[in-house]
């Protein structure tokens, strides 16, 4: 992290604070992918049942996604980058993002985010391109993406590019979240039986 974080490029910079959806400042995780989502059914004009469908599938996935890592936190207890840096290698180094005052492991936007591309592409398919506009408005314009998979891992290591995760806790998040997407992916509804 130390390593990353004293080197980042300008769009490692813009990354971090494209995907940082802190509270009570921009969207949070979940709502970041609502708002992927919410942009993909406008283009794609679609009706009421494929809507509802796709919210349902991706809240479930999100607040499962949320439960399971919360649990993970704190069985872990694992520190912030912030705590063994400073200790460790440099007492002056400050991370680019805010650090949060909870565990570190795993990644809750790993997490968040591998749920909600593993349903986006149970739904969509595999190599879907799409737009993330979501802080358009904002002023940190648009990133464009070959696959939600892209988008959920750019999403995983922004957290690294801002200082706050270690590259573990990205990797098992991703992974945590599209395991526990499974449950939302298998669930059967009026369209789907």
């Amino acid at each position: 992290v130390y390593d990353v974080t004293t080197h980042l490029t300008p769009d490692q910079v813009a990354i971090a604070r494209f995907w940082s959806d802190d509270p009570m400042l921009s969207f949070t995780p979940p709502g970041h992918w609502i708002g992927i989502a919410h942009d993909l059914l406008e283009e794609k004009q679609a009706g009421l049942d494929e809507s509802a469908e796709v919210m349902m599938r991706l809240g479930v996935a999100m607040a499962d996604g949320f439960i399971g890592c919360w649990n993970a936190k704190f069985k872990y207890d694992y520190v912030r980058p912030v705590t063994v840096i400073k200790k460790l290698i440099d007492a002056k180094w400050e991370p680019l993002l805010i650090t949060p005052p909870f565990p570190e492991y795993p990644s809750g936007h790993s997490t968040e985010s591998g749920a909600a591309a593993a349903v986006l592409t149970a739904i969509y398919g595999e190599n879907v391109a799409f737009t993330d506009r979501t802080h358009e408005r904002d002023g940190l314009g648009t990133r464009r993406f070959p696959s939600f998979q892209a988008a959920a891992s750019e999403a995983g290591m922004s957290r690294m590019y801002g200082g706050i995760h270690f590259r573990p806790a990205i990797e098992q998040g991703l992974e945590q979240g599209k395991c526990i997407a499974q449950f939302a992916i298998g669930l059967r509804t009026r369209s789907s039986t």
